[in-house]
Parts: C-alpha cells; structure tokens; sequence
C-alpha cells in the first residue's frame, strides 16, 4: 500500500520523531557543499553538488509548508 507522503509527513520525521533533526542536520551538512572551484571537472562537480542539494532543497521546502511557511519567504 503506497501512501501519498504529505508536508506533515516530512515535519513528523525531520522534527517530531527522536534523531529526525540530527539526521537532517547531518544530510545538510553533508550534501550542501559550496561549488567547486577546483581546476580539473568544476563544472561537473558543481552539477553534482545542487542535483545533491535540490534534494535537501525539496525536504527543507516540505517541512516549511507543513509549518506554514510558503516558498515564497
């Protein structure tokens, strides 16, 4: 049985569920990393890098709305 997952969902697990703020706070801290400005694949590395944040992003996005707070602000 698939559920449909809503903003509640991703509060209930990031904020209200014993280590959900530590694991997001780890995920963040692992896969927002600043672009690469290394001589050698810059550009690929900084690809590589927002397709790992939009993910973070998106989790970050759900829990604002499911606490009132719009994309917008």
């Amino acid at each position: 049985m698939n559920k449909e997952l809503t903003n509640q969902d991703y509060k209930r697990l990031f904020q209200e569920t014993v280590g959900g703020e530590a694991i997001l706070e780890d995920l963040v801290k692992r896969f927002t990393l600043p672009p690469s400005f290394d001589e050698h694949n810059a550009a690929i590395k900084t690809y590589y890098r927002a397709g790992q944040r939009s993910v973070i992003d998106f989790i970050l996005s759900r829990i604002n709305r499911a606490n009132g707070v719009s994309d917008d602000e």
